[in-house]
Formats: structure tokens, sequence, C-alpha cells
């Protein structure tokens, strides 16, 4: 309420003082409880009472609607027949009567709320005898109506909390999982640095299974083992294998195994063998989640977890608490690694062979034209193209097409070059927020890539310039620092939050997001909630939309950039157009793909791929998803065919003898 000075009547040294007392007793007033005073500037009148309801009593002291009779320079100036009228008309019995009324109406309204929401009104309706107020009484009603509201929506919000804690325990996570809970399973870890030989190994005991699935941190990955899958034999008969991912589905009647992106695990469909490749990602930021889940509800009775040696401890404490038997296997790196005796320093001391690592996509096209004005060919990999352009710039270097690799960090994970020697251009990346050097985790993943077993004797590593060829060798010296053992994130699902909504009757994605972040019960921390900040965002954006829970959160997980505007505004157009129940369908972009330059074909590449994500979860509303996936492969074949065509035409630019 206000903290303003008390009110008073007005001092005895005020030469009126006697006159206005007199005139008070004299209207009879004061016996009606009626007050002259001052505060802030003005001269008012307040009135008192009592109201008796429900077996309350509740006293008020209150300024009628119009109690302020004038400042206190004008009362002086006022004669005592000029006061008296002024007084008989602003406390007369009709003016006490109507505030009477209006309090007692309020009282009731007030007595009344807070029985419906178990609340003491009384601390509510004290306020109505404090002298320190001032308002007139209609403001000081709104103010106390204001105070229940906001204590009312304290008292749901702590019921709202108390009943999400009881609707979602998070010790209960694995049980959610209700296949992999009935089966008896056996996780087997294969750990070890890269070239270690791992993954083939686990791919050997997958095609061996009746059935199986090897789940993958990219589609890159996934894509690569479905066809390594494919040329596999079982009883002298190829596999029959399916391809799931968020974008794409290549479903074989009959399959019995399936390569699919780890996010895309099926849960509900048994096998007799499950391979969770990269299994370090665990402690992952923002994806994290998704290897939790596969952790705890791959459906298979033998489950190879593949990955850094560092996760052994995490590994072992997931499989004590699924009571799961574990059988861990430690694998070495087939070749030595080593790092160059000095930094390379200059452009002419790169040869074929050599991978040049940057930390952006700008980074990695300015390189590739300094190499190319050497005369060497490069292949060129980043994160911002197609598992499908990676596929075939990499390709080139195994095919001896390409002299030199030319990409970021996007090589450290699921693909396979016959690399020599890894070249770092600097150490320092951007992590989404700041720049900072890189753990020494994926340096070390990194320059694995170098010397590919069968093909070189040994993997060089080499920093450009000096400064970061120190850096990168004591990185490389770093002992692993062992994964986190508690604090499994685990990520919302739509039953989790239609859960919460059922007992918090909250429909907003973004209330229900963060009750699941803030209220679920942790009781000892293991598995522990986590969300995205770009999930959250969306979220607050789409609740302003007339949109199902549902479709809210499927939209919230589309795998498109908020940060490219074009990008942005087709996401934003396909969530209204669903909140209006429109079919949406695809439109190849207004410029055909040979009039675009590279980045355009690459975010075209990008829409298309996220339409077919969402088209397979709405494909009421999305349904043109052959049509999307045609033209991402265009798009993708283009954006391949720019980057030769640019790595031929600056490569003739060059006299014949640095050409091959």
């Amino acid at each position: 309420m206000s903290n303003s000075s008390p009110a008073t009547h007005l001092p005895a040294t005020d030469s009126d003082q006697g006159e206005d007392d007199d005139l008070m007793r004299r209207l009879g007033l004061a016996a009606k409880g009626i007050v002259l005073a001052r505060q802030e500037g003005r001269v008012f009148l307040r009135l008192s009472g009592v109201i008796e309801y429900g077996g309350l009593k509740v006293p008020y002291d209150l300024v009628p609607a119009q109690g302020v009779l004038a400042k206190p320079s004008k009362w002086r100036k006022m004669d005592a027949d000029a006061r008296s009228s002024l007084l008989r008309e602003r406390a007369s019995d009709e003016v006490i009567a109507e505030l009477h009324g209006f309090v007692s109406a309020f009282v009731t309204e007030m007595s009344d709320a807070c029985d419906d929401c178990g609340l003491d009104a009384q601390p509510f309706l004290g306020a109505l005898a404090d002298m320190q107020i001032s308002e007139p009484a209609g403001t000081v009603f709104d103010r106390i109506r204001q105070r229940l509201e906001h204590a009312v929506e304290r008292e749901m919000e702590e019921q709202h909390a108390e009943r999400t804690r009881q609707s979602i325990n998070l010790a209960e996570y694995p049980a959610s999982f209700d296949v992999a809970r009935r089966m008896k399973r056996k996780f087997i870890a294969l750990l070890g640095p890269t070239n270690s030989g791992k993954t083939h190994q686990a791919i050997e005991a997958l095609a061996k299974a009746p059935s199986g699935v090897y789940l993958a941190p990219l589609r890159l990955l996934a894509l690569e083992n479905y066809e390594r899958l494919q040329g596999m034999e079982q009883h002298g008969k190829p596999l029959k294998v399916s391809l799931v991912t968020g974008e794409e589905r290549r479903l074989v009647a009959g399959a019995t195994h399936v390569a699919s992106t780890v996010e895309m695990l099926d849960t509900r469909t048994p096998v007799d063998v499950a391979v969770v490749d990269e299994i370090q990602m665990l402690s992952d930021r923002d994806r994290g989640a998704a290897w939790t889940a596969a952790v705890c509800g791959a459906p298979a009775h033998v489950v190879y977890l593949v990955g850094a040696p560092e996760a052994r401890r995490a590994i072992e404490v997931l499989a004590a608490r699924l009571e799961c038997e574990l059988e861990v296997h430690v694998l070495k790196r087939k070749g030595p690694l080593s790092m160059e005796a000095s930094a390379v320093r200059k452009m002419s001391n790169l040869r074929r062979g050599d991978a040049v690592i940057c930390f952006s996509r700008r980074e990695v096209l300015m390189w590739r034209d300094m190499v190319t004005e050497l005369g060497l060919s490069v292949a060129t990999v980043y994160g911002n193209l197609s598992p499908e352009v990676r596929r075939a710039q990499a390709q080139r270097f195994r095919d001896g097409a390409a002299d030199v690799v030319v990409g970021t960090d996007a090589i450290a994970m699921g693909l396979n070059m016959p690399i020599a020697r890894i070249i770092m251009t600097t150490t320092v990346k951007y992590n989404g927020y700041e720049e900072e050097e890189i753990p020494a985790a994926l340096a070390r993943q990194i320059a694995g890539r170098a010397g590919r077993f069968g093909v070189h004797e040994e993997g060089l590593v080499a920093g450009y310039d000096n400064e970061t060829h120190k850096v990168m060798r004591s990185l490389l010296q770093e002992k692993p620092v062992p994964l986190k053992t508690t604090g499994f994130a685990v990520a919302p699902t739509l039953e989790h939050l239609h859960r919460i909504s059922s007992v918090t009757n909250e429909h907003g994605l973004a209330k229900l997001l963060k009750r699941f972040v803030h209220n679920i019960d942790v009781p000892d921390g293991f598995f522990y909630p986590r969300i995205t900040e770009d999930q959250f965002e969306r979220a607050a954006w789409l609740d302003t939309l007339e949109l199902t829970v549902a479709e809210k959160f499927a939209l919230s997980l589309v795998p498109i950039s908020s940060k490219v505007p074009s990008l942005q505004r087709a996401w934003e157009h396909w969530a209204t157009a669903l909140a209006a129940k429109k079919i949406t369908p695809i439109k190849p972009e207004q410029n055909p793909l040979h009039f675009m330059n590279l980045q355009e074909v690459e975010d075209a590449c990008r829409l298309y791929s996220a339409y077919a994500w969402l088209a397979y979860r709405q494909p009421e509303y999305f349904p043109d998803t052959e049509a999307a996936q045609q033209l991402s492969r265009q798009a993708s074949e283009r954006v391949d065919s720019i980057l030769q065509d640019q790595n031929s035409a600056a490569r003739k630019r060059q006299p014949k003898k640095f050409r091959r």
C-alpha cells in the first residue's frame, strides 16, 4: 500500500483550528466519526464506521469519492460560511450512507472471493482502516483487489508447481520406456579414440544379429551406415535395411535392420542389437537428452555404446541405475598420431593429403580460395552443407579428385577420409555465446582424423601458426576429463507436457516447458530436465497463435535456423498457416537454383529439408514430402556443382606448373 506519511488533524498552531473544531461540532460531523485531515498538500475528510459480515467485524476509515476539499492555502482563505457549506455538501448523510454501502458491498465481495480461494480475508480488509492511506475509497478498493489477485496467483502457482511435481518424477524416467524396461538388456561399451575401429566392430556385430538398429548423431552418419549395412550379407543374402531420419524415410518391406538418427529411436519395436554411436554426446548441452533416452530406451537385448573413453564412468553409473549387465572394451588407436615438429607457417608448405581446419563457413571459403591459388584442388566441408554435399565432397578427396580438404570440425564426426595431416588454422571457436578455446576432447577428435588406418602409417597434426601449434600440442597432451556421472539430460516429450497441462489446466507451451524445467520432481538429480533456449524462445512466439499443444510442440522442434531471416520467415509462415488450418504446399524458391549464389542455394536446401521434417509430422497440412526431398536433393547437387566450379575456376587461373 502507500508509504506516505499518516494523515493528521489540522495542527493546533493553525489560526483556524479552533474555528474548524467549533464548525465540526456545530455541524455534528465529529459525532458521526468524521475527521478533517491534512496530508500531501490536501485538506480532506475521513469517514469511519464498521461493517459486519459473515462473522467478520471490519472497521474502516476512508476518504469518500468527493472527500478532498481544497489545498491548505485555499482552505485558509475560505470564510466560515464557505467552509460550512462545503462540509455539509461533502459530508452529508447521503454521502455517509453511500460510502457505508460501497464499503459493505466491497467487504462482501472480498470475503466471498477469499472463501472461494481458501484465503483469510482479514489481512486484506485490514487496509480499510489504514490511516496512512489518503486516496479515495475506490482507489483503495482497487489496490486491495490487486493484492488479492496477486495472492491468488501465488497460491495457484504453488498449487500448479506441486501438482506438476506430483505428476512427473524423473527418478522414474527409465520406467517410461515400457519395452526396454521389460527386456533383459546387456550393455557392451566399445570405447577408444578416433581410428581405433570401435564403430567398425559394432557395425559388424549389428550385421550378424537377426535384427537391429544403428543410432547416429548425424544424418550423414545414418546415411553412410545405412549404405554400409546394405552392402553386408547375412546367411548369404543382402541385409534388408531401412533409413529413418527426421527429414527422410527409406522404408524397406521386411527390413530387419534400421539406420536412424538418435532422436528418431523407435522405442516400441524390440530388436536383438542396438548400436548407440558417439556415446560421449551424453554431455552435449543441447542434444544430450537424446543419448540419455537412447541408453534408457533402446529396446535391444544387446546395446553397444560406442564412443570416447571419457564416457566410461558415466556408462557404468547408467548401467547400474538401469540394472543392466555391462561389459567394457577399451580400444587403442590402430596407428600412431604425432605432432609435427613445427608449425606450417607458409601456404607453400601445404601438401596433398592435408586437411585444413577452420571454425566458420566464411573462414573455410577464404582458406579454400587461398589453397586453390596454389594450384591445389580442394574438397570443402562445413556444417551448413547438406549431408549429401558433404559426402560428395569427401568422396572427391577419397577418389583423388581433390588434393586437400578445407573444412570445419564437421569432419570430426562421420566422415572417413584418407587424411595424412590435420592443420589447425585456429583453436578458437564461437560456442553460440562467445569465442573460446576448443575443449581438448574436440581437439583430439579432429586430430584423430589424420592417419587413416590402412592408408597412412601415421597421422600428423600441426598448427598453421606458431601459437596455434603450441596450443594444439598442449590440448592433445591434456588428460581426458570424464563425463559427469549425474544430471543426465532429459528433454520433455509431448506426453510430459500433456500430463502437466492436465493437472494445471495450462495450455501455453512456454509455461508448460518452464514448468517441466522448474517444477517436476527431481529427487536425486541423477536425471535432470533440459530444454534449449531456441525452443523456449519459439514457444513464446507460438503461444500467440491458435494452435494445440501438440502442434506448438512440433513446430518448436523444426530443425531450421532462426538466425537466417529467410528461413525464420518460412518457419513463421508455416506456423501461421497451420494455425489457420491452411494446406501449405512446398514451392520452389522464386529464383531458379542456377541463378542463386552459394549461400542462397544452401539456405534453399535447408528450407526444403525442414519442410520435409515438418511434413512427416503434420502431413495433412504439409503434404509435399516427396517434392521437398526432391528439391532438397536438387539444391544439394547445385551446391556441390558450385563448389566444384569455384574450385576449378581458381585453379585455371594458376600457371600449369602448379597444377596436378
